[in-house]
């Protein structure tokens, strides 16, 4: 499941069920806590690390990149043409380099998508779903 999917989910269960802790998950920043925490008093602490930030991108933009590639079989090119008519806030070089980052990190990591443990693919987007291996 994606972390938009996820959010959007944690988001109805605090609404339809009074769970006020399910909003305090979704506004808490996504981090691998794999850094110490920044200084400061023990309530006021924030992580020094943020997923996104690692990245270069946000999990929106991952779900839009991963969308793109996997159910639009979109190579470099053909992504960067869709993303341009889809972000038109953003000028054509900030796209092309957000692409070039993509596919620089998903060709480092493309070969851990190999091998998979059985699992439940709820949508047609996975990363780790490789029914439609797009290597050919």
């Amino acid at each position: 499941i994606s972390k938009l999917d996820l959010k959007r989910m944690l988001l109805w269960g605090a609404k339809e069920f009074n769970y006020s802790v399910l909003d305090e998950i979704v506004e808490a920043p996504p981090t691998a806590e794999l850094r110490p925490m920044a200084d400061g008093d023990e309530e006021g602490r924030e992580h020094s690390q943020t997923d996104e930030e690692d990245m270069g991108m946000t999990y929106k933009e991952l779900g839009a990149f991963g969308r793109l590639r996997k159910i639009s079989r979109c190579g470099p090119v053909s992504m960067f043409h869709k993303l341009c008519i889809m972000w038109r806030h953003l000028p054509p070089s900030e796209v092309a380099a957000k692409v070039k980052r993509f596919f620089y990190y998903y060709s480092l990591n493309r070969h851990k998508m190999c091998v998979i443990t059985p699992a439940y693919h709820a949508e047609a987007y996975s990363p780790d779903d490789n029914r439609f291996d797009l290597r050919q």
